[in-house]
């Protein structure tokens, strides 16, 4: 028997939670040497030199920083997420004309996620651009397009956010993240519903009985797909997040335009190394925390 809607609900937001803090523990300081690629390509040869450069001139803590926004964003965009794209599968549902609970297509559950992404971003946008001022500070002093010694934590960037720009400012490069997250996340969760459909074909079985090695190889399938698609738009995002804390950053188009004219189509995917790496791990201890902390939960819920 399917649980209360209200516990359906509250069951989805907390697994997704659990899936966001999964991800960021297991791939945080990949997705610090990404940001900074994204954002000052020509400043490094590669993953490599950025990785060892980072830990040599600021340590160990230079790859976690941005830790907490990056576990406020994921636990948030996740569990905001999760909870969206099981509200949105009953809105395809109603849309397809089928009854409540009938099993969907992989390609109505990728659209179903699709749809739930436009949530997301909302709670998404505000902690990442705090994420990514905080991983790229150092090469914003370096390069001088900030002041040295600036004291650099969650707080004063949350500070500096709302004395300069207001509440709005948290929102810059939002338009980027829709125009990410939406053909984004239906390449990922139309990718993981198909890996996984593929895997129980194979294995003549459900696919919640797959087991955990498939279940994480279809998380970082999914995942993979996702940045291929969205990863030159996800650079451009980056850039206007960062690059607004020395001043006034033009939008979406112009800044798309300026990278591909000044530094050329390439600079988009500069950071792309260090995601796919990240990818795999990070979305596969994702899906897992999800599946199964969602799976304790219904079983207690007695669904």
């Amino acid at each position: 028997m399917a649980p209360h809607p209200v516990i359906q609900a509250i069951i989805d937001f907390s697994a997704g939670a659990a899936g966001g803090t999964a991800c960021v523990l297991s791939g945080q300081p990949f997705d610090t040497a990404k940001v900074k690629m994204q954002t000052f390509p020509t400043m490094y040869r590669g993953f490599i030199h950025c990785f060892i450069s980072t830990f040599q001139q600021v340590g160990l803590r230079g790859l976690y920083k941005g830790t907490t926004p990056a576990l406020i964003a994921n636990i948030a965009e996740n569990a905001v997420l999760f909870l969206s794209y099981g509200l949105c599968q009953d809105a395809v549902r109603f849309m397809s004309r089928m009854d409540k609970g009938a099993d969907l297509s992989d390609l109505q559950k990728a659209s179903a996620g699709s749809l739930a992404s436009i949530f997301s971003s909302m709670a998404l946008c505000p902690t990442e651009l705090v994420k990514c001022r905080l991983q790229a500070m150092h090469e914003m002093e370096a390069s001088g397009k900030v002041a040295r010694g600036q004291k650099s934590t969650v707080w004063t960037v949350v500070k500096t956010v709302l004395k300069t720009d207001g509440p709005l400012g948290f929102y810059q490069g939002l338009t980027s993240t829709f125009v990410r997250e939406l053909p984004g996340y239906f390449c990922f969760f139309g990718a993981y519903e198909w890996c996984r459909s593929t895997f129980a074909r194979h294995m003549g079985t459900s696919k919640d009985g797959i087991g955990i090695l498939p279940l994480m190889f279809s998380g970082g399938f999914a995942g993979g797909c996702l940045w291929l698609v969205v990863y030159p738009i996800d650079c451009i995002k980056s850039r206007i997040q960062v690059y607004s804390l020395a001043g006034r950053q033009e939008g979406f188009i112009k800044t798309f335009m300026g990278v591909i004219r000044t530094e050329g189509f390439t600079a988009l995917y500069s950071g792309l190394t260090p995601t796919m790496v990240r990818t795999f791990p990070a979305n596969g201890a994702l899906f897992l925390a999800y599946e199964f902390s969602r799976k304790l939960m219904m079983d207690a819920a007695g669904a």
